[in-house]
């Protein structure tokens, strides 16, 4: 394989989905918020002013297509790499052509990195020097979240681009240009589809425009002509030759952030039937039970917490349940817990005391122990002080006595505020009636 071979030649044996990349931003469809008219990308491609870009996004919206349009319209010359089969060789072998093009045409050097995320350290420290000083553009495209994949330094020396799942329409818009086009297409065969069925295909790629044009390639091509010769095409066809939804769910990827987002947010939000959802689209995905038993268990704590402490008892119990028993059953439990959760009283007291206390202790320092409080039971340590006026509070009615427990300087700060919901508002209630109308009075 040619390191350096033109990335825009065609073979016959090519798929669909490869023929009918666009070559330029007007064959381009999809992603207006970048490429738009007058968008800052489409202004430095037609400018060529390009600096060093990281594309992400779900697979088949584009990523590859862009850095092939970048390509087609920039006068620097093209080099592309997959992450997976290239190393640190390469890309030494690149940047060595890369000066040569600088110092000897005066020419610059865009590198296309298709799965960058897939680049270790070591590589990916590689290029940051020839990135840095200018010796080459780097494209980068993946499916990873780049903020959790890629170095620091690389990132912060590139434009971030984030790209969307096509809408159904634009994705029937490039079915019925792939239909027609005789040159790159199959507008030299007679294929006979409805309408209906060409928008189902593009519904049921889920925003990919390569699964579209794959669904529609392998139907044409395993549909034999009838008798007038032409290729028909109905939608038991076009079912088994996408044999099911795709889901645009990676359990590494940035979706998986996407949608464990949605379902902590709709448990949040008390809404049962939007946390099932995301709970049902996290376990058909092959997402890990675990992490999503774990994800419960936090959410418990955080969002219920006091308000029905019994969540966190229901969350541990279904985590328990992943453990001991497993897929299929153990998505009973789980969705017990998450119901629960989902229609439990909410109050983030519990986190919002603890993270205050922490930031109090990072700011101020660890303040000293009041004496009464110290440990008295070592040898000498009353002769120190140590335990001297600790008021035992089971000697006291109701088992309690006003004391201080925090040093001086806190006496008189509340980092626990107790909310109004639920089991709180008990807590709360009690607490008041402690510290407000006890006397201590000893028993």
């Amino acid at each position: 394989m040619n390191l350096f071979e033109n990335s825009d030649q065609e073979k016959k044996d090519q798929p669909l989905a490869y023929r009918m990349r666009p070559r330029n931003l007007e064959e381009f469809f999809g992603q207006k918020d970048i490429v738009g008219e007058n968008k800052l990308l489409s202004r430095a491609i037609k400018a060529d002013r390009l600096r060093s870009l990281i594309f992400y996004g779900p697979p088949g919206t584009g990523k590859t297509s862009l850095a092939q349009v970048i390509a087609n319209q920039t006068k620097a010359e093209f080099i592309k790499l997959n992450a997976v089969t290239s190393g640190v060789k390469d890309i030494r072998e690149v940047i060595k052509k890369a000066k040569s093009n600088r110092s000897l045409y005066n020419t610059k050097t865009i590198l296309f990195i298709d799965e960058i995320h897939r680049f270790n350290k070591s590589q990916q420290d590689a290029l940051l020097p020839s990135v840095e000083n200018g010796t080459l553009i780097m494209i980068g495209a993946t499916t990873e979240n780049p903020y959790f994949e890629v170095n620091s330094p690389l990132l912060s020396r590139s434009r971030i681009f984030r790209l969307e799942k096509l809408e159904a329409s634009q994705i029937y818009k490039i079915l019925k240009k792939a239909l027609i086009n005789k040159e790159r297409g199959l507008g030299k065969l007679e294929v006979n589809i409805s309408e209906k069925d060409l928008r189902f295909i593009a519904e049921l790629a889920d925003g990919d425009a390569r699964v579209a044009l794959n669904t529609l390639e392998l139907a044409v091509l395993t549909t034999p002509h009838d008798k007038n010769g032409q290729i028909n095409l109905d939608k038991e066809i076009i079912e088994d030759s996408m044999q099911k939804r795709i889901l645009n769910y990676d359990n590494k990827g940035d979706n998986h952030y996407d949608v464990i987002s949605a379902f902590i947010k709709s448990m949040r939000g008390s809404d049962p039937d939007a946390a099932i959802y995301w709970l049902a689209r996290m376990i058909v995905s092959g997402e890990d039970p675990k992490f999503i038993a774990r994800r419960v268990v936090i959410h418990a704590a955080e969002d219920v917490g006091m308000a029905d402490p019994t969540a966190l008892i229901i969350a541990e119990s279904a985590a328990r349940a992943v453990e001991q028993i497993g897929f299929p059953e153990a998505r009973i439990p789980l969705a017990e817990a998450v119901i629960y959760i989902a229609t439990a009283p909410k109050s983030n007291s519990v986190i919002n005391a603890i993270d205050e206390a922490v930031n109090y202790v990072k700011n101020h320092g660890a303040a000293s122990v009041p004496a009464h409080l110290k440990d008295s039971h070592y040898s000498g340590a009353k002769d120190l002080g140590h335990g001297v006026d600790y008021k035992y509070p089971h000697n006291f009615n109701n088992n309690y006595v006003e004391q201080n427990y925090l040093p001086d300087e806190l006496s008189q700060k509340d980092f626990y505020k107790p909310g109004n919901l639920g089991r709180e508002k008990k807590v709360k209630d009690f607490l008041n009636y402690l510290r407000q109308d006890q006397t201590g009075a000893e028993s």
